[in-house]
């Protein structure tokens, strides 16, 4: 009875011996641990007054873009500041670009605004601006709805929590109160881990409207940018543990159909999308051991990559920068504007750089 008693107990540690160094290897392969960095340089200049990470930008048709800043004890990511997240505003067309902070009105908290991705909406008979932001205060998931006013205000409308936007990474606005959400996390707690070791894709899209809330899509393993082509037919994301971008297409009712998914290489975190040419630019992590266990003597990496004709059976996916960390560390989202591009990272400066 003892031996068969040791039997089990020595069988027993092999099995979870077994099953720690299967996560282990499993979580190195899908954080592209030691991958060699691409290099690949722009004639860049550092925005001024973004110090602690730009995690989204977005630029409207005419120019003006905006900045979500100041993402902070998000999913044990590094962070530098524990004041308040900010809003920016910085118009392209001017000769010397500039960030200028937004003033925010109304009832919002502002102590603990913690903003991450962003999107915005015109609404074309009045040519009224409406920003959608993810906020993540004391770690919860809801979306701030503002409506911009003047040149450097943004007025709180209206706050959306809902048991489906569980861990909210990004949006794309739809409509006035509408938008799509990815959630990046199945579970708020440790127990997520156990669903990427297991390769279980529970993650999903989630339709939001003042009435009705409901998934829009799933078996994504982590969903993290999202954004809409130009002509608003279709709605890519960024499953960024799978080291893909997914293709759905729009049907009426807001109904989401999943159409194809294009290999990006690296862990890409926010879409945008050129409204000229419907080119689709994306934010990248080569290594995301890097951002975990940060060490300025070995910083994250920055990867910026361009994926031409998307839907088509032949995508062109391009490297467009790649830096080692030394100039720009962990970048999130790449905007491009006429031969302009808007670099931001989760804790890092931001960059704009020259395409021409």
């Amino acid at each position: 009875m003892a031996a068969l008693k040791k039997t089990l107990i020595a069988a027993a540690v092999a099995a979870v011996a077994a099953f720690f160094g299967h996560a282990f290897l499993k979580i190195q392969r899908l954080s592209l641990a030691s991958r060699e960095m691409p290099v690949k340089h722009l004639k860049c200049r550092y925005l001024p007054n973004i110090e602690y990470g730009a995690e989204d930008i977005t630029i409207l048709k005419d120019g003006l873009a905006f900045l979500s800043t100041g993402l902070h004890d998000y999913l044990g990511l590094p962070s530098f500041s524990n004041e308040p997240g900010k809003m920016y505003v910085l118009d392209l067309l001017h000769p010397k670009p500039t960030p200028v902070e937004l003033q925010i009105k109304g009832e919002l908290d502002l102590s603990s605004f913690n903003p991450h991705g962003i999107s915005v909406y015109t609404n074309e008979a009045d040519d009224s601006i409406y920003l959608f932001v993810v906020n993540h205060p004391q770690q919860k998931s809801q979306v701030e709805i503002f409506r911009f006013v003047g040149e450097d205000t943004l007025v709180h409308l209206k706050t959306v929590a809902h048991p489906l936007l569980i861990s909210v990474n990004d949006i794309i606005a739809v409509g006035p109160e509408h938008f799509y959400a990815t959630n990046d996390r199945y579970f708020s707690s440790t127990l997520h881990l156990l669903t990427v070791i297991l390769s279980m894709p529970w993650c999903n899209i989630v339709y939001y409207s003042p009435e009705e809330v409901r998934e829009a899509a799933g078996g994504i393993q982590s969903g993290n940018g999202i954004n809409i082509s130009p002509d608003k037919r279709y709605i890519y994301v960024s499953d960024i543990l799978d080291h893909e971008v997914d293709v759905f297409e729009r049907l009426d009712g807001e109904q989401l159909v999943y159409i194809k998914s294009v290999p990006v290489g690296t862990l890409c975190d926010n879409i945008e999308v050129d409204h000229m040419t419907g080119d689709v630019w994306l934010g990248c992590h080569p290594d995301a051991t890097k951002l975990s266990s940060f060490d300025p003597k070995d910083p994250p990496g920055s990867e910026i990559i361009k994926i031409k004709n998307i839907v088509s059976d032949q995508p062109v996916v391009t490297l467009e920068y790649g830096d080692d960390g030394h100039e720009l560390m962990g970048s999130t989202v790449a905007a491009p504007y006429e031969g302009k591009l808007l670099i931001g990272t989760i804790f890092h400066k931001a960059l704009y750089c020259a395409l021409k």
